[in-house]
Order: C-alpha cells, then structure tokens, then sequence
C-alpha cells in the first residue's frame, strides 16, 4: 500500500527529481508552498476539530501546503477516537475561492511545472480522501466558494451556504476545465444543470445551492456563530445527531423566481445536445423565440469562454455521469496537466494573465472559434498519461469510492 506521501515520494522517483528534500529558501520562493501550519488554522472542542483555511488576503486559494496540511490533520482526526466529527470554514469573506491559479500561472512561465503536478496530486488525493472519509464532516460555505473550494466541501457529508454565498465553477472563462472532483458533483445534479455551470461558469447564491443539492443547509449569516457554538457542545459521532443540529438552527429559503433553478425546463432542452455547438444553437432558437433574457446572457458567457474549454469540460461532465469520484480525479488529473502544459494551448496561462493579471479581459484564446477546436485536441485531454508521467493513485483498495 502506498500511503499518500509515498506516492508523491515515488511521482518524484519516477520525474528523477535531483532532491527529495528542499531548504527553507527554496520553500519561500515557490508561491505554492509555504509555512502550512498558518495556512490552516485549527480549533478544538471536546468533541471535534475545525480546520480554518487562513489566507483571506486571497481569498483563501488553496496551494500545495494547504492541501497537505489538510490531508494530514484529517488523517489525524480520523485516526483520534476522541474526536467524533470535522468541520471546515474560511477566514475572512470567503470559504475558499479555489486554487491559487496565479500562482500555477507563474510557475508556469518559469517552465516550474513540476510543482504545478504536485499541486494537482495533492490536492485531487485530499479530495478523495475526504470524499471516503469515515467521520461527518460539516463545511461552513459562508462567501465565495469556487472551483477547489467547492472540491474540498461537496464531497463531505454537510454543506452549510449561507446568505453571503457565492458558488462558481468559472474555469472555462480562463481556459481551464472544472476539476477538482466538479465533474462526479456537477454531473449528479438535477437534469442539465452540471453542464450549464460548468460551461457557463455562472454563480449561484446559498439559496439556489439548497434547492439543487450543492449544500445540504441554510443559515443566514448572523446565526452562524449560534449554528458553530451548538456544534461544538455536540458530543457525537451520529451523521442524524449534527443534521438535526443544523437543521434546527438553520433557516427556511427560496430561490429568487429569475434564478436558473426555475428555468430547467428551458435549461434541459437547451444543455441536453450532444456537442457545444448543438446547445448554442437551441439556446439562440429560444432567444429567438422568446426573447427571453436569460438565453442571451447565457449565450454572452458561452461566447466569452475558451471554445476548446468548452468541448473538453462538456465531454468530462457527461463522462462524470457514468464514473465514481477517483474515476473522475484521476481523469481529471489527466486533463490538468494537459491545461498546464502548453502542448495543446496555452489557454490557460492566457486566460489568467488576461482575467486575473493583465486583467484586460480580452483572452486571445487558441483555437479561436469552435470550428477550429478538432476532435484530436479533445481526445488528447483525455488520453492516458506516458509511462514517464504516472497516473494520480489513489488508495481505492483501502477506501471504497463513491458510486
């Protein structure tokens, strides 16, 4: 059995890495890696732990260290019989706005990819081990919850959203797919509605995530301190013990009649196709028709993401559907290094410098269009990886994956 650092231990044999170990400066010149034990705060109660993720000066974007800080703290906390139950918040305004893509982005340019993999191998084997994890586990998604952050909560037994919550999977609008386990929870949710926010990247508020199945409960921000003061007097183990705590203290919500939510009939229709281009024509056909708002918004955020994006997350969403979560990780580690590469596009590092640092937001994507994109560009994405670059492992032996 490989334990999770001996797998990244033998990534590194396999990448002939010059040295196991790395010294102090080096560790602070990688923007993926630095002191972990600040990175993820922690608080006891007599019954249970809570991780707090401690970069709020960006959002709480998860990197290398955050990711091992986790794994090894959960592992811990499974471990320990004293501790009945994990629960998971952010500091500042944001649960966690998902992975540090500046950082990736510039590693990247310094031709580092190296600690872009270990990023993807960390943080896709914490994934896992959360989604397997053998105690309840509560996350609290007040603020902004993207993309990995969604990836470290959803796979968990709770998900408590909030007034104050932002959800998004907005890869495709910078040239990347949704991972982080996005295309096993995406892909399971009502009808079409996977495929509409991982292509659009459109953000959903607490309420909306409650009625769809993204979080589990509902609290209005200022009862959340009542909400973690009576999960710390709990003394359980018991999943149907802490539901009822949250559900006693949690609040009754509705979607706002303009969300997507109301809209699936139209949503089904339009996402159901079989290709991109098939779904912008339905939902230009229903513009058309209707005059309905929502489909030219809809067809104005298809148009601004990446077209290769597009055709790869459409493909990984609808694969998700017949796969189990380390299935979906381990293609989706496949896909990640692919994005990060550059061998097929370099969409990715264009559209982070052009949304998040240039901010010119104006992508030059490559392809351009649709029609450019080939189906060996997108089978590329998903081929297995050479005998130089082992695929993600995962310890499916010693913890069944979800079905």
């Amino acid at each position: 059995m490989h334990s999770f650092k001996s797998s990244l231990l033998l990534r590194r044999y396999f990448h002939r890495r010059i040295s196991q170990f790395k010294s102090v400066s080096s560790l602070s010149n990688n923007p993926l890696i630095d002191d972990r034990d600040n990175l993820v705060l922690v608080e006891g109660k007599d019954y249970s732990r809570t991780a707090i993720l401690n970069r709020p000066s960006v959002l709480n974007a998860l990197n290398t260290s955050v990711g091992a800080r986790l794994h090894k703290l959960y592992k811990s906390w499974e471990e320990n019989p004293d501790i009945g139950f994990v629960a998971l918040k952010g500091r500042g305004r944001a649960f966690c706005a998902g992975g540090d893509v500046v950082a990736l982005y510039n590693l990247i340019n310094e031709g580092d990819l190296e600690e872009c993999k270990e990023f993807f191998w960390t943080l896709y084997n914490h994934i896992y081990f959360l989604g397997t994890y053998l105690k309840p586990h509560v996350a609290i998604l007040n603020g902004i919850t993207m993309g990995g952050g969604a990836g470290i909560s959803i796979p968990g037994t709770f998900r408590v959203a909030t007034d104050k919550t932002v959800f998004a999977t907005p890869e495709t609008l910078i040239g990347f797919h949704p991972d982080a386990g996005a295309s096993f929870y995406l892909s399971h949710l009502p009808g079409y509605l996977g495929e509409y926010l991982a292509l659009t990247g459109d953000k959903v508020i607490g309420a909306e995530m409650v009625s769809c199945g993204l979080a589990t409960h509902y609290s209005l921000l200022a009862k959340l301190p009542l909400i973690e003061e009576q999960l710390g007097n709990l003394v359980t183990d018991d999943p149907s013990v802490i539901e009822t705590c949250l559900e006693n203290h949690g609040d009754l919500v509705r979607p706002d009649k303009k969300s997507a939510v109301y809209r699936i009939e139209t949503l089904d229709k339009c996402f159901s196709h079989d290709t991109v281009e098939e779904i912008i024509d339905s939902l230009e056909n229903e513009a058309a028709k209707t005059n309905d708002a929502w489909c030219t918004s809809t067809l104005t955020k298809l148009k601004d993401a990446s077209p290769l994006s597009l055709k790869v997350s459409l493909r990984s969403i609808r694969e998700g559907r017949f796969q189990t979560l380390d299935q979906c990780l381990i293609r989706e580690y496949r896909m990640s290094l692919q994005g990060i590469s550059g061998q097929i596009t370099v969409d990715f590092r264009e559209g982070v410098r052009a949304k998040l640092v240039d901010k010119d937001f104006a992508p030059k994507w490559d392809p351009p269009t649709l029609e450019q994109v080939s189906q060996d560009m997108i089978d590329q994405y998903f081929a297995p990886l050479t005998a130089r670059e082992p695929e993600l492992e995962l310890p499916t032996k010693q913890r069944e994956a979800f079905a």
